[in-house]
């Protein structure tokens, strides 16, 4: 509203008959009205934009999250308030979020001290949202991953060697805070990875712990190029194990159970295949001087424990995948043979960020399935079940 519409209006409204305000008054005294009244409108204007604001800022943005409320409960599509980073932390507006087999000791309740209700989820794509207080080294609108390891004290003794995915008081993502299983995290900025911009984020999600995991293993394993690799087992682990294993330039060879499977082996890279449900694979190892390090990708502990017989001298069984039984091994093999078996554990942020970086430059990729968060029971159990090929992935927005 200007003067001149202020003043027509207040003529209006008075008329002629009117005392004090029509058209016998001064133009002089006409003006001043008009300009309260444009000063009045201007106040209700404010003041039912703040009543506006004030009324949106009591409404607290939601999000929606997939969590469990209690061990071996129903998976529960949520909705829950937006959270906010604290020092140190970022918020994560997550794109993906791959299943792990892992997120079973959320599901089932197998991990010491666990609390719920919990949102599960380590293999987690996105952008940065918000940054916390103290936040320096990331910034808004930026690509991150957040895997298993969810941060460390680097206070710890392993902490202060540069050790942190073995501090003792390390925490994981999905288990210790709610992880990737909603269309927001809050995330330790400790934990982060960078992810290139080239590398889509349904492929970036299963590299954040299935990928790390092999690729971590491997490229410390001792192994140089040319040694005979052996990976057992074409799974969620194992089908980018080959892939790592050949572009790592090790003579590799895959192992898996059943002809059907070696098409895809070689398709991943495997210059050889073993059926181990037709021939024993540790005799056929030995036929080609042993395996530097045989890859253990399938948790079958019988499986497992019969390969050590097909390790070369100085030859590592590697096992990044834990089977509920315990290995039984010929010890006098390890002895005469100087041969070892041992774990591996996934890795910190900066190795997930080597790992992505790997992946785009040499041309890994995860063989994945998608599905929307609101379909998260059936994506759980297509994975838990060993039916997915190879990795699943939660999508958000839908």
């Amino acid at each position: 509203m200007n003067v001149a519409d202020a003043t027509f209006e207040c003529s209006a409204f008075a008329g002629k008959d009117s005392v004090g305000i029509g058209h016998n008054v001064p133009q002089e005294a006409r003006q001043t009205f008009a300009e309260a009244i444009v000063d009045v409108g201007r106040y209700s204007l404010v003041s039912r934009r703040r009543f506006t604001l004030t009324q949106e800022a009591r409404m607290d943005p939601k999000m929606k999250a997939a969590q469990i409320s209690r061990a071996g409960g129903d998976w529960e599509l949520v909705e829950r308030n937006l959270p906010e980073p604290g020092p140190a932390q970022v918020r994560v507006k997550v794109e993906v979020c791959g299943i792990c087999h892992s997120d079973v000791v959320v599901k089932d309740g197998l991990w010491p001290g666990l609390r719920y209700p919990r949102v599960p989820g380590h293999e987690i794509a996105g952008r940065i949202d918000r940054l916390g207080a103290g936040v320096t080294d990331w910034r808004e609108g930026q690509r991150v991953g957040v895997g298993w390891h969810g941060g460390h004290c680097f206070e710890c003794e392993h902490c202060r060697r540069g050790d942190f995915a073995m501090c003792v008081h390390r925490k994981v993502t999905g288990v210790d805070f709610d992880g990737g299983y909603a269309e927001y995290m809050i995330a330790p900025s400790a934990a982060l990875a960078a992810i290139p911009e080239d590398l889509p984020a349904e492929e970036a999600g299963p590299f954040m712990c299935a990928g790390v995991t092999v690729y971590n293993a491997l490229r410390h394993s001792g192994a140089r190029g040319g040694d005979v690799v052996a990976v057992h087992g074409i799974g969620g682990l194992g089908h980018l194990g080959v892939q790592y294993a050949r572009r790592l330039g090790f003579k590799t060879i895959a192992i898996g159970r059943g002809q059907d499977k070696e098409p895809l082996a070689r398709q991943l890279g495997a210059h050889d295949y073993i059926d181990a449900g037709a021939v024993d694979a540790a005799a056929e190892l030995q036929k080609v001087g042993g395996a530097r390090v045989i890859l253990a990708t399938a948790p079958s502990a019988t499986a497992i424990s019969a390969l050590v017989e097909g390790l070369s001298v100085d030859g590592t069984l590697l096992v990044p995948a834990a089977p509920p039984e315990p290995l039984t091994v010929n010890v006098m093999s390890l002895i005469l043979g100087r041969r070892s078996v041992a774990g591996w554990y996934s890795g910190t942020a900066r190795d997930s960020q080597d790992t992505l970086e790997f992946s785009l430059l040499s041309g890994v990729h995860p063989m994945i399935e998608k599905y929307p968060l609101g379909k998260v029971a059936e994506a759980y159990e297509q994975m838990h079940s060993g039916k997915a090929r190879f990795r699943v992935v939660l999508t958000m927005g839908v």
